[in-house]
């Protein structure tokens, strides 16, 4: 199954009725027919952003539980890409989840990523090769 990689903008949206992306990620979700792989990164920062509402939350953590996403593992012998990552890119300023997920492009190999994240369109994996963004 292809595989597409998913930033916390669109988990936002999805859960947050008044976001200004909510419509535009959950047409993505009901027609997106490829695995989504996230980080813990991205699904902290996630939580996080969705604080304002503990059912919003939970209703995300459920999401997960179910298996709408799949969560890789960045282990302790990523943190030294994710250090070049984050220098490399310190004028955007790269954030820890944003990096994560590009370590895990290259990782895995996959260079979709529904994100509304414009700082998508700058990041590139390895190879110069750049990001095609899924959702606009």
């Amino acid at each position: 199954m292809k595989k597409i990689l998913i930033d916390s903008g669109p988990l936002i949206a999805l859960f947050d009725r008044n976001d200004k992306y909510h419509h535009a990620s959950v047409q993505f979700i009901k027609t997106n027919n490829c695995e989504l792989i996230t980080t813990l990164a991205s699904v902290t920062e996630t939580l996080h952003l969705l604080d304002f509402n503990r059912n919003a939350q939970i209703d995300f953590l459920s999401w997960l539980e179910v298996g709408a996403v799949s969560v890789e593992e960045i282990t302790l012998n990523d943190f030294s890409r994710i250090k070049e990552l984050t220098i490399k890119y310190s004028d955007l300023p790269m954030d820890f989840a944003d990096a994560c997920l590009v370590l895990l492009g290259d990782k895995l190999n996959i260079n979709n990523i529904a994100t509304i994240d414009r700082d998508f369109d700058v990041y590139r994996l390895k190879g110069k090769r750049p990001f095609t963004t899924l959702i606009k």
